[in-house]
């Protein structure tokens, strides 16, 4: 009997989970449908997990404005937990909003294990603005309105996704308050100690930057009160205090940061292979 000993020990490629951004879907041609190629190219037999809310491509989309993302993380968790592909974890990359939505899952279910997080773009100390929105302007225009005036009224929260990570820093006190997921996640109010010790257990988490304002990709953020000074992430009280595992993550060597240039989601594929390249394999 004549065999390779590569073919023992050979094993399938790490599976990857894509969340997409605002406007966006999980996995059509002219939306998430290119990133989900270019992975394949780089890890050649790699199953890839590109998450949609619903089936039809125009209700996923609606639904990156308007669900509660803590019913959807929920939703997601239990669709990643029930993947016969994914029981000896994955690496995972979210565009945008995403970002920030597949962190919390990484915080709120552990199993299976996330390894390496890469997140394009996202807003982990929420956004005060709103980044580009593509398609319907008119829309574009009143979620602005909206986020600007209403966005800590509780059905506005409940219902709005980007009001669910707005982050007002003219009034720090009723956005902890009144925030329902991003100030959640970050542990700004309450100390959930296993969102800290499950983001510990990161492999790597990676951040590449540009949103409103940009450093909040790299949870940096404006300053109470003042715009004109941004408060970089280690010296943040989230960083500072260690209230998500983020000092551990950086002391560790385990915390990255990159940069691509250009608009909001315009992806440099090159750079996107060599971050691949870097950690997935």
């Amino acid at each position: 009997l004549i065999f390779s000993l590569a073919s023992v020990f050979a094993t399938d490629p790490t599976p990857v989970v894509i969340w997409h951004g605002v406007g966006d879907t999980c996995c059509q041609p002219g939306s998430m449908g290119g990133m989900l190629q270019h992975v394949r190219d780089a890890i050649p037999g790699v199953y890839i997990y590109s998450i949609g809310l619903d089936p039809d491509p125009e209700t996923d989309k609606h639904m990156s404005y308007l669900a509660n993302m803590n019913d959807q993380v929920k939703r997601v968790c239990d669709w990643i937990s029930a993947d016969p592909k994914l029981p000896n974890g994955y690496n995972a990359i979210g565009a945008s909003q995403g970002s920030q939505f597949l962190r919390a899952v990484a915080q709120r279910c552990p199993f299976p294990r996330m390894k390496t997080l890469l997140t394009l773009g996202g807003q982990h100390q929420g956004v005060y603005g709103f980044p580009d929105c593509y398609g319907d302007i008119a829309l574009c225009d009143y979620i602005r309105y909206l986020l600007d005036e209403m966005a800590y009224v509780p059905y506005i929260q409940n219902t709005l996704v980007q009001a669910q990570y707005f982050h007002d820093s003219d009034d720090e006190e009723m956005y902890r308050n009144s925030s329902i997921f991003i100030a959640e996640i970050n542990n700004e109010l309450a100390m959930i100690e296993a969102y800290k010790t499950n983001l510990k257990s990161l492999d790597n988490l990676v951040l590449d930057v540009t949103v409103i304002p940009r450093e909040s990709s790299w949870f940096g953020f404006y300053a109470e009160k003042n715009i004109d000074v941004i408060v970089p992430y280690n010296e943040s009280i989230l960083y500072k205090e260690d209230r998500i595992g983020l000092r551990t993550l950086d002391e560790t060597g385990r915390l990255h940061f990159y940069t691509m240039h250009g608009k909001h989601m315009a992806y440099d594929w090159d750079i996107l292979k060599q971050l691949i390249d870097l950690y997935f394999k």
